[in-house]
């Protein structure tokens, strides 16, 4: 494995764990029901809370580490060749597509985890009462054990893609010396081996004379 692939793997994984464990960090600091106040019927008073900035900052090592899986890989559907055909080559394709639909996912659950743990003073009525709104339990984790799914499967994805081009390049650089070009042979053709001329006697074959 090539030092390249090692630290981007190392670079990668390291993020995805920064951004796993502020999840879960998050999720315990979140403003639970019990936490909010009211100083009248129609005010929320939400108290401060960590929350806020571990998702924000979850949200932003995630996007990092797609970023760089991405542009250490470079364009998927730029990629063709026989290669395509390859089992390593659908999986690297599989574990692309399920990377971004978590990525996507996780990042919206961090960026509203953390909007909702910035509401201050604010209140909702519906049908004649007032609703104070909290991270549900769980946004918060699930965000986080997807963020580490995302970040496992772009890994897979990039070390499954540099492997099949590793392979391809080093197929071609073993049979370009055996097989230079096509030869182009020259036809074969019997010798002719020229001998010496036969004198027939005239009186050999018979001879008609026409008049």
């Amino acid at each position: 494995m090539e030092k390249k692939v090692i630290v981007v793997c190392a670079v990668v994984g390291f993020l995805g764990l920064v951004a796993a464990s502020l999840g879960f960090a998050a999720e315990s600091k979140r403003i639970k029901g019990s936490q909010v106040h009211f100083n009248s019927p129609d005010e929320c008073v939400y108290p401060r809370s960590p929350a806020l900035a571990l998702g924000l900052i979850a949200a932003l090592a995630l996007m990092i580490a797609q970023v760089i899986i991405n542009v250490a890989t470079g364009c998927i559907c730029c990629r063709s060749g026989p290669h395509q055909l390859n089992s390593n080559w659908t999986l690297a394709l599989i574990c692309f597509v399920v990377s971004w639909f978590t990525f996507v996912i996780a990042f919206l659950l961090l960026l509203t985890g953390a909007a909702l743990n910035d509401q201050h003073g604010e209140e909702n009525m519906y049908f004649g009462y007032y609703y104070c709104y909290v991270v549900k339990p769980g946004v918060f984790a699930g965000a986080a054990v997807l963020s580490l799914a995302s970040v496992v499967l772009g890994i897979i994805y990039y070390i499954t893609i540099t492997s099949t081009k590793l392979g391809s390049d080093s197929w071609a650089g073993h049979a370009a010396p055996n097989q230079p070009g096509i030869a182009m042979g020259q036809p074969q053709f019997p010798q002719h081996v020229p001998q010496d001329p036969v004198f027939v006697h005239e009186d050999t074959y018979m001879r008609r004379q026409f008049t």
